[in-house]
């Protein structure tokens, strides 16, 4: 008997047959092509203008754009950033409250340690990573002529005391105005008081902290604790509060479509990587002077995040680390082109839940604290910029100033050039040398924000792998006493129908009734 084929159930010829095989092949090819171009678009769009960008700004670098044109040039990379920082504040005041609101106070307790740890040890070893490449590479060794005059830079100092700052800390965890901390920060600030003559007759002045003084930037820390805090109270509240809670997830959901509607503007990114290009002023100088010094941040930004963080993913989850990462190439992008852990964390949120499957209860309880605390990237540079100025001063750290720099990189959750000051002040180093590090700053910070949002990423994929597990083990458990409390009935239901057989005189015993009254049961 012939076999027929599937195709309407006759025989083609073996020709024909190839021609269909042919054409099924070429237009599964194709809808293979679109799907692939449909999931990863905005991936593409986003590379696409960060090399357009580059090529851009490489041309129009020859044009000598005066001042005011490179504004202008500046301006669709700027409105992108604007639209991005637009958005922060309702995602992650929405985010928190729902992601708290959304998990047990056990867990909330639970996720938030392991997440606090485990931000902790990531940033502890990337501090370790970067003295050890201060002092194997030594960036700052025969850099003494160097200076801010040589560059043609202006001096930074910071006269801020270490005290304050670590205070400074603490009143901004606890804002007095939470509609005044959406755009306004505590920080301290100096005047001078008489406080007598001496022998002389010559007026003595103290330096005398200025309470209730603020500057310009969000509170993001305050707004973080807040949004926490009430997600918890929200969950307390039971019925009354779910309407509430209802709320801002609605509010967050609106949040991320708006996110994936600002994330398609590729030009946006194009013109903010070239108008940077543009901007900059003699590179082969900077390059030259600081060469070194841009090259142990970067080679620790490649250890501590090619290296270091995806060995944690895979110790946690032994799962492969880097296809997880490659569901993150768009926010990876965003982070090198804007430089802001902030302004990344729309589209993080976004690709980690679409792309990684992480529960959007871990993800939007644990990244947006994460972009405000953890730090893994800055504390590089920022071990090795203090290692630099010391060198650059030929000036020999002793064992606690190192640990003072391993330490306070770590454990200061501000970014940049503040902690710097506060090590350097904290170890008795000159500040003026500053503005150093302001000057390569726009081609470390790039790398510095990619490793700080990977480390915010991957700690999302930990914390998911471990609420994970947690699950399924309390499904295991909860399977047995379900099966024990059944078996329990069974056998008081048996014990009585035996006992109802045995003590009526009416009822004939027979086997064939035990099973009947037990299937009733179940």
């Amino acid at each position: 008997m012939e076999k027929k084929s599937a195709i309407n159930g006759h025989m083609p010829s073996s020709a024909s047959t190839d021609r269909i095989l042919e054409k099924s092949a070429r237009k599964s090819f194709r809808e293979k092509l679109m799907e692939f171009l449909g999931k990863n678009l905005l991936v593409i769009m986003t590379v696409s203008g960060v090399l357009v960008g580059i090529g851009l700004g490489m041309m129009v670098r020859k044009m000598d754009l005066t001042k005011a044109q490179m504004t202008y040039f500046a301006f669709p990379g700027e409105m992108l950033l604007r639209m991005l920082k637009m958005i922060i504040l309702p995602l992650v005041v929405c985010s928190l409250v729902s992601g708290a609101a959304s998990l047990d106070t056990r867990s909330l307790g639970k996720l938030g340690g392991i997440a606090v740890a485990y931000f902790l040890v990531t940033t502890l070893i990337a501090s370790g990573i970067g003295v050890a490449l201060a002092f194997i590479i030594k960036p700052g060794v025969g850099a003494g002529a160097l200076n801010t005059n040589s560059l043609g830079l202006e001096s930074v100092s910071s006269n801020k005391e270490t005290a304050d700052s670590f205070l400074d800390l603490a009143r901004n965890l606890f804002p007095a105005n939470l509609v005044a901390a959406a755009f306004r920060s505590y920080a301290t600030d100096y005047k001078m008081v008489a406080v007598g003559n001496d022998t002389n007759g010559t007026a003595l002045y103290q330096k005398v902290p200025v309470r209730e003084n603020e500057a310009d930037g969000m509170n993001i820390l305050g707004l973080v604790l807040f949004a926490m805090v009430f997600g918890v109270a929200l969950r307390k509240l039971g019925d009354e509060g779910e309407e509430l809670i209802r709320f801002f997830n609605a509010f967050n959901e609106a949040t991320m479509v708006l996110v994936s509607w600002i994330m398609y503007i590729p030009f946006g990114i194009m013109f903010l990587v070239g108008s940077k290009i543009v901007e900059m002023e003699d590179v082969v100088l900077l390059v030259t002077s600081l060469g070194k010094y841009i090259f142990a941040s970067i080679l620790g930004h490649i250890i501590h995040g090619g290296i270091v963080l995806p060995l944690i993913y895979f110790g946690f989850t032994r799962k492969n680390p880097f296809s997880f990462l490659s569901g993150l190439i768009t926010p990876f992008t965003t982070a090198f082109a804007t430089c802001s852990s902030s302004a990344t964390l729309p589209s993080m949120i976004k690709c980690v839940e679409e792309n990684n499957g992480v529960d959007k209860r871990i993800s939007r309880f644990i990244l947006p604290i994460g972009a405000t605390v953890n730090m893994d990237g800055a504390a590089i540079f920022q071990c090795i910029a203090a290692v630099f100025i010391a060198q650059l001063n030929n000036v020999d750290l002793n064992a606690g100033q190192i640990f003072t720099i391993f330490v306070g990189a770590a454990g200061i959750p501000a970014g940049g050039i503040i902690t710097i000051a506060i090590i350097l002040e904290a170890i008795g180093l000159p500040t003026n040398d500053l503005s150093l590090m302001l000057a390569v700053d726009w081609i470390v910070d790039r790398t510095t924000t990619v490793v700080n949002v990977e480390g915010d990423a991957l700690g999302a994929g930990i914390l998911h792998h471990i609420n994970q597990k947690e699950m399924t083990k309390q499904k295991e458990q909860q399977q047995p006493q379900e099966e024990g409390e059944l078996a329990e009935v069974l056998v008081e239901v048996v014990a009585k129908v035996q006992a109802e057989e045995e003590n009526s005189p009416y009822i004939i015993h027979q086997t064939k009734a035990m099973p009947e009254a037990i299937e009733s049961v179940l």
